[in-house]
């Protein structure tokens, strides 16, 4: 059968959902009233859903709303497809609150995702954050436990970036190890940031009794920061044992705390654990961060949305 009149599926519903409430009060007027539209609007919608269908769906020469044998077959079927269309909104509008799980780092404090989830909020999506190591949230994602995750990545490649540094415990009286040694002078202190530690300054020696050690914490046990930082460290003539990656961020802070020992950790890190944080000479490391996700539309609308409350949760410097 050919209709007259090709109507849209959400123009259908709309007819649809007009015809059947004229057709169960029995009024035009009521019946918008019912569907929540001016009653012109009610009338050229039936009217466009009768030249769709080819066949009136009321008695015009009646003085009511009266429907037509045909009109009394449709309803059954458009009650059908309005419940159905009701529905699925209905469908639609709880997905949109289902949350969106995001694998983060272990470094993130507390008031920082609180601003970010407060954040996503505000933007329509409801995130569940959940807090894992680099690996961990890598495994995560591909086991699709999660629907997202802030993935480790070479900070040339990266979306945010994390500049990295040694830090020391605050000690009056105490001096940080120098970032020149003897007065020499070399290619990597000319490039070096202001008061930058050189690794070659914290290598042993006759005088020095005890060696400070180098603390990798967790989330920074990853090869585009660990083997540079470890190659570095045996060019500048450091024991294997200086350089250590710790259980535990807190296992690696406490031993910083207590001793002469470094920890590899961001400036807002070290400001946060109470430490004295200065940039590294050579190497200079950090982290890097990008989104994945199971579905590209995730990971792009993570990005897009949250893109500046991410860069404040991961410390980071936009890449």
């Amino acid at each position: 059968m050919r209709f007259r009149h090709t109507m849209t599926s959400v123009d259908l519903v709309n007819a649809c959902r007009v015809f059947v409430h004229v057709g169960e009060h029995g009024s035009f007027t009521l019946g918008a009233a019912a569907a929540r539209v001016p009653q012109s609007v009610a009338s050229r919608r039936v009217a466009a859903l009768e030249e769709h269908f080819g066949r009136p769906l009321f008695d015009r020469s009646a003085r009511r709303a009266v429907l037509t044998a045909f009109g009394r077959e449709m309803l059954p079927s458009a009650k059908r497809l309005v419940q159905l269309a009701e529905a699925l909104e209905l469908h639609a509008e709880e997905a949109k609150l289902l949350p969106v799980s995001v694998a983060m780092p272990e470094t993130c404090g507390l008031g920082r995702l609180a601003q970010l989830d407060a954040a996503a909020r505000e933007a329509g999506i409801v995130l569940d954050l959940r807090q894992a190591g680099p690996a961990a949230r890598a495994e995560l994602l591909t086991a699709r436990q999660v629907r997202a995750a802030l993935v480790a990545v070479p900070g040339e490649t990266a979306a945010w970036r994390v500049p990295l540094g040694l830090a020391v415990a605050r000690r009056a009286g105490t001096r940080t190890a120098e970032s020149t040694t003897g007065g020499q002078r070399t290619a990597d202190a000319a490039v070096a940031p202001p008061g930058a530690v050189r690794l070659d300054s914290l290598r042993p020696s006759r005088t020095r009794r005890a060696f400070p050690r180098i603390w990798i914490q967790p989330e920074d046990d990853v090869p585009h920061v660990r083997d540079p930082l470890m190659h570095a460290g045996h060019r500048a003539a450091l024991l294997p044992a200086q350089i250590v990656v710790a259980a535990s961020l807190v296992a690696a802070a406490g031993e910083t705390l207590r001793s002469s020992d470094y920890l590899l950790c961001s400036a807002r890190q070290a400001d946060d654990l109470g430490l004295q944080w200065r940039p590294l000479a050579s190497p200079q490391p950090a982290r890097g961060y990008d989104v994945q996700a199971t579905s590209g539309d995730d990971a792009a609308r993570i990005r897009d949305t949250l893109g500046p409350q991410l860069a404040d949760a991961l410390g980071s410097q936009a890449a």
